[in-house]
């Protein structure tokens, strides 16, 4: 076995090889120092071995830590996925010695809550396993291994429950698995978009969540959940509209508060993708839809502005979008002091030097904050973009033009399929009645 290793990995420095023998036997040990816990490799293998205490050929057969690798055009993968690979009387064991870089103390910071449990999920497969079992400690939880990545093979765990998962839509995912064919998978936002039909989606059909608890609440809905080894988030599917709008703190507060801030999120998606749009129709096209007073308001500020509506709309997204994105690009102690600074400066810079009127600057402001009420960050990008078509739209077509293209908004929305399930539904989730649907094949 070394020398077919050593053969393979001539040029990797880090390669450890070990040829050694006890009263009994002789063996050989291969790993990749990088890549692996050497105190597990000393604990579990050098020392018992050398101790003679219990035969280590029990060890080796009661210990469901030590698999037999059978095939030797194997070997290179299993000792690049952190394994360590033993040869004792002509049969090679793998051993799962990986070490893991990852953080210490994962705290739920993408999708905070105020009552409901901090912790979010780990870079490493088997605490994340933990935090989802302790919230989901049924038997019907099961689990399949796999990789992803002809280059990478990163490991990935498909999580189920077997009595209310629908078969047909496990069968489609365990398809869509088979046919990824890329080099490198580093996140689960890759694979979402590897994943995700058709490619060029206004909307995500997948959840992406670093939540345990909204994890297993999925799961108990008959949804399937990705992990990935190296990533704390984790994939959900399939989705609908709802799952992106309900935030976990809806399940902690009373009844009718949850459905008021429900209600808020469509309201503020509503002001989101409409108001660019409608600012740009009611001035250019139909202002006698505002009261008079209002109307000369509105045309009193504009009068220093020098060029039409939708140029003035499309400079402040910009800066606005700018700022948002810097926010998000900016080291996390100055990016919220700079881009707050920068926003109260240039609004204010703009509507003095006649750049844009200050009714813009509130329709700004409205537009910006109504976008981050959306619970899940991808729904929200999304949300972002849908107001362009808009006020191009609204530029030749006024109101008429918005409220088409919202009909056409609805229309494809009302098409649209996460995994043969449906995708537009306003409240509730998929749900599926337990009941025996056979015995499926899991690691």
């Amino acid at each position: 076995m070394l020398q077919r290793i050593t053969a393979i990995f001539a040029e990797a420095k880090d390669l450890n090889t070990h040829r050694i023998q006890n009263t009994k036997f002789v063996l050989e040990v291969a790993y990749i120092g990088s890549l692996v816990d050497e105190s597990k490799v000393s604990d579990f293998i050098l020392v018992p071995f050398t101790e003679e205490h219990q035969s280590f050929k029990d060890i080796l057969a009661t210990n469901p830590s030590f698999k037999i690798v059978e095939d030797p055009a194997r070997w290179a993968d299993t000792l690049l996925r952190g394994f360590v690979l033993l040869q004792i009387d002509s049969i090679v064991y793998a051993l799962d010695a990986a070490r893991v870089i990852r953080n210490q103390s994962p705290i739920s910071e993408v999708e905070s809550t105020v009552q409901g449990p901090q912790m979010a999920l780990s870079e490493d497969l088997i605490d994340s396993i933990n935090l989802i079992r302790t919230r989901y400690p049924s038997p019907e939880l099961k689990i399949e291994e796999g990789t992803v990545g002809s280059l990478s093979q990163t490991r990935l765990l498909l999580l189920y429950d077997q009595q209310r998962v629908d078969p047909t839509v496990l069968a489609n995912v365990r398809k869509k698995l088979m046919g990824v064919s890329t080099e490198i998978v580093n996140a689960v936002g890759e694979l979402e978009k590897l994943l995700g039909l058709p490619r060029r989606t206004l909307f995500p059909t997948m959840l992406i969540t670093e939540r345990p608890d909204r994890v297993s609440r999925a799961l108990g809905q008959g949804k399937m959940v990705l992990l990935m080894h190296g990533n704390m988030f984790a994939l959900v599917l399939p989705a609908t509209f709802f799952d992106f709008m309900h935030a976990m703190d809806d399940r902690y507060e009373s009844f009718w508060m949850t459905r008021t801030l429900i209600l808020l999120r469509y309201l503020a998606i509503i002001l989101t993708i409409t108001l660019p749009a409608l600012y740009i129709s009611v001035i250019s096209y139909n202002p006698e839809l505002f009261r008079v007073q209002l109307a000369f308001s509105i045309a009193g500020s504009r009068s220093a502005v020098p060029y039409p509506s939708f140029i003035e709309v499309f400079l402040m997204l910009f800066l606005i979008e700018a700022l948002i994105e810097a926010s998000a690009r900016l080291p996390r102690y100055i990016g919220s002091t700079a881009t707050t600074v920068g926003g109260l400066i240039l609004g204010q810079a703009a509507q003095q030097a006649g750049l844009v009127s200050s009714i813009m600057i509130i329709v700004t402001s409205v537009v910006a904050i109504s976008n981050f009420v959306v619970p899940v960050s991808s729904m929200s990008y999304a949300i972002r973009f849908l107001k362009y078509p808009l006020i191009i739209i609204s530029i030749f077509f006024g109101v008429t033009g918005v409220a088409l293209g919202l009909f056409a908004y609805i229309v494809y929305l009302s098409q649209l399929r996460s995994f043969g399930k449906p995708y537009f539904r306003f409240i509730g989730g998929i749900k599926h009645a337990k009941g025996d649907i056979g015995q499926v094949n899991a690691k």
